[in-house]
């Protein structure tokens, strides 16, 4: 795995993989379910991802958007694909919602709502709490 895969906690915070993709749990829940989509091909921009990559992208973004809304009701989901800081190609996956979503008693707000996500303010998680979710998507998760 890469070193940006290996930043945001692989494999504890590992949800599903796939030949070309993984799909983590982001540490900082900047909303409830803030997942990263990060390339396993030698990637460093994004024309560099494989074409198998490419077509493989599709059904692991249709798993996403399958399973993100039995954990959070969302009403927009924002792809982001920033990379200044971690170079792999890699996305934030930011569903965005008006009023806080809730899970295990607590809320998990958009601060950012309308607008675009405020990526520098989230909800701090436990180890155990971002199982729970990570454990909560994976039953959700379409082939698992």
């Amino acid at each position: 795995m890469n070193e940006t895969i290996r930043k945001f906690g692989y494999p504890d915070t590992l949800i599903a993989e796939y030949r070309h993709w993984v799909v983590l749990l982001r540490p900082q829940q900047v909303t409830l379910g803030a997942l990263v989509l990060a390339s396993k091909d030698r990637a460093r921009q994004f024309h560099e991802v494989t074409a198998a990559g490419f077509t493989e992208l599709h059904t692991v973004i249709g798993h996403i958007e399958r399973a993100l809304p039995t954990l959070v009701a969302y009403q927009k989901l924002n792809y982001l694909m920033l990379m200044m800081v971690d170079p792999d190609v890699h996305f934030h996956v930011i569903p965005r919602y008006d009023s806080p979503a809730r899970f295990d008693g607590r809320a998990y707000p958009d601060q950012g709502w309308p607008g675009p996500p405020a990526l520098a303010q989230f909800t701090e998680t436990d180890t155990a709490t971002r199982a729970a979710i990570v454990r909560q998507l994976k039953q959700a998760w379409p082939g698992l």
